[in-house]
């Protein structure tokens, strides 16, 4: 991705610069914009970070990306020594010394180096987007201008954990299919490997034609004996070329939209996202972002492209002038209840609190959902595994079978 080099000031007229990697200058223009800056000079740059840093330590480790633990720890750190009155660049010494991850040590460096030039915090958290998402530095940059950053990086960091619960839930919700899927594949190829051609060896000397589930093993195996070696080749090369369509706009917004209509795990996926979606608007709410600017932040941090759209979707029906139900029901995201929530916290003036159950309300469906899911999933499973057992013994049975009435 390429690194843009900008010139903006921010709501209180003063001069900042810095860069910012980004697919084009206007995806730098509208970021700027949502953190409430205005653009003044973009050019791109083949420099990834100031000219005074290119070649530091850092710069061999940019492909890497901090664990959402060790962010969370950063935060939690950085609220600590904030509300005991550690000066700020001890602090940030502190934490690079005691950092277990090499790349975030070297960041938190970074950071404290510009906040010994005089740079403010958020925008020296700026510099570094594959860490800091776009949300969080507008939550500290709020949190600086208010005076309240202990209380900033606190909200970061109870939201950060929320958002690490639900992701685990679901992780492990997903894990016990996808490890039988895996021990199914597996069995088919050494079944298709080392078992088949063994009795197609017996069955060659029978003389008589076999069933047709027989030549249908028989053939699957021979296919995947001699062609083993491309058939491995042909699928890396779909993977590779399926994850680089992934990264694509449009190849993102498809996959990500795909992941919703999986049936009873995409229902899953989307409730957990709208939880995210909820607790983010909350806290970037409640810390003082303007509505717009907020869904706009909270589209970029939803981890969904498809979702990340509708909720765009919202901020532009927002910024015409209607209001936050109806810019929600055109959506198509959210249930009946929930909507009826959107609009009594938009009639009462209590947007904050509604959004705030309605995270909740999402959370308790994936919870439940997730302790279902294992009974949604074993009977397919099973019915999976029968036929594959069901088709196996008819291939393996079904000459013997015929040897034996012929014998008797």
């Amino acid at each position: 991705m390429p690194a843009f080099y900008y010139k903006a000031r921010d709501g209180r007229g003063e001069a900042l610069e810095g860069t910012l990697d980004a697919p084009s200058a206007d995806a730098v223009a509208e970021q700027l914009q949502a953190d409430g800056h205005t653009p003044v000079t973009i050019r791109q740059t083949r420099v990834r970070s100031t000219p005074a840093r290119s070649g530091s330590a850092l710069s061999g480790l940019r492909w890497r990306r901090v664990s959402l633990p060790d962010l969370i720890m950063f935060s939690r750190q950085m609220y600590s020594l904030n509300r005991a009155g550690v000066p700020v660049l001890r602090a940030m010494d502190g934490l690079a010394r005691t950092a277990r991850d090499p790349y975030m040590a070297q960041v938190i460096r970074e950071v404290r180096n510009d906040l010994e030039e005089g740079r403010a915090m958020a925008e020296a958290l700026r510099k570094h987007p594959r860490v800091f998402s776009p949300l969080y530095v507008s939550i500290v940059q709020v949190g600086e201008n208010a005076g309240r950053l202990d209380e900033a990086f606190l909200q970061l960091a109870n939201h950060l954990e929320q958002d690490k619960r639900t992701r685990d839930q679901v992780k492990a919700a997903m894990r016990y299919p996808v490890m039988v899927l895996v021990a199914i594949a597996i069995a088919i190829a050494v079944i298709n490997v080392f078992v088949i051609p063994a009795f197609a060896r017996l069955f060659a000397g029978f003389g008589e034609q076999l069933p047709l589930p027989t030549r249908i093993l028989l053939a699957t195996s021979e296919f995947t004996v001699s062609y083993g070696v491309w058939l491995l080749l042909g699928l890396a090369a779909l993977v590779g070329l399926f994850m680089w369509w992934k990264q694509t706009p449009d190849g993102a917004l498809r996959w990500d939209r795909f992941k919703l209509r999986i049936p009873i795990v995409g229902d899953i996926v989307l409730r957990a996202t709208l939880a995210r979606f909820g607790r983010s608007f909350v806290m970037a709410s409640r810390s003082g972002v303007p509505i717009t600017t907020a869904l706009s932040l909270v589209a970029r941090a939803s981890g969904n492209a498809w979702v990340a759209s509708r909720i765009e979707g919202m901020r532009q029906a927002t910024e015409r002038g209607e209001g936050m139900a109806r810019s929600a029901a055109n959506t198509e995201l959210f249930t009946p209840l929930v909507m009826q929530m959107i609009s009594v916290g938009e009639e009462t003036g209590q947007m904050d609190d509604m959004m705030e159950q309605m995270a909740d309300f999402y959370e308790q469906e994936v919870e439940y959902d997730i302790r279902q899911l294992n009974t949604y999933i074993e009977p397919l499973l099973l019915v999976v595994v029968g036929v594959l057992v069901l088709i196996l013994a008819l291939g393996v049975f079904l000459p013997m079978w015929d040897l034996a009435q012929a014998a008797l």
